[in-house]
């Protein structure tokens, strides 16, 4: 039974998140879908992450087993067929071995933060950025941003419903670069915390807008207390960019 890695990008505003679930549309859902028109075969993709309700992704990756021995290509060009309408997209398929896990495999994910700084309301962009009206300093928030990057333990980031077992993850990268009103925040790792990057987003903001500083963010990490974290970044800005292997 032929094993297929599959990338995959997808607008994550119509949907309630990565994983299937009752109650709402979900990305992993329409592959599932979108196979079983294709294959006529109940098979539900296995994803590296699950994203939250109106996060996106560019570099998502996912694993399916099916009987029959199709060509990668083939499996690519039907289930984007069958997805249509919908904003997800296959962007590539390949054969995997047989022990390759989309998830477990995984040794390192990479997710980007879009912030547009102006006070004109986002018409193109509109649900895949946050809009901040009030100026923010870019190298304030890189500066502090540095206070964060490697082993902690990171209540202070972590959402009140992670399910992860220890809230201690090591942070690669963490950088914010300006260009023009678009503000990037680059974070990686091998593993993140539900709501990590939208947390640690949220609180960068406030050291960019001059209400918090540098060390303002080094203590909220270091007190390892969900209730010293900044507003959570919303889910918007948010894009899965890849996933290394």
């Amino acid at each position: 039974m032929p094993r297929y890695k599959l990338t995959i990008e997808y607008d994550g505003t119509p949907f309630f998140g990565w994983q299937v679930q009752p109650g709402g549309p979900s990305v992993q859902g329409a592959l599932a879908k979108a196979m079983e028109a294709f294959c006529g075969e109940a098979v539900i993709p296995l994803g590296a992450g699950r994203t939250d309700t109106g996060v996106h992704a560019l570099g998502q990756v996912a694993h399916v087993d099916i009987t029959r021995d199709f060509p990668p290509e083939t499996v690519r060009d039907a289930l984007n067929f069958y997805l249509r309408p919908q904003p997800v997209a296959v962007v590539a398929s390949e054969f995997a071995p047989d022990d390759f896990h989309a998830r477990f495999s995984a040794t390192g994910r990479h997710y980007r933060y879009r912030i547009v700084n102006r006070r004109a309301p986002l018409a193109v962009e509109h649900n895949r950025a946050w809009q901040v009206a009030i100026p923010l300093d870019a190298e304030r928030m890189a500066d502090a941003a540095r206070y964060l990057v490697g082993r902690h333990d990171f209540t202070t980031f972590r959402s009140t419903q992670c399910q992860g077992k220890s809230p201690v993850r090591k942070l690669d990268r963490l950088t914010a670069v300006r260009d023009g009103d678009a503000l990037t925040i680059e974070a990686s790792a091998r593993s993140f915390l539900h709501h990590q990057v939208r947390s640690m987003v949220g609180s960068l903001k406030l050291v960019g807008a001059g209400k918090w500083t540098a060390n303002d963010l080094r203590e909220a990490l270091e007190k390892r207390d969900r209730t010293a974290c900044g507003p959570v970044a919303p889910a918007c800005g948010l894009y899965l960019t890849a996933v290394d292997y």
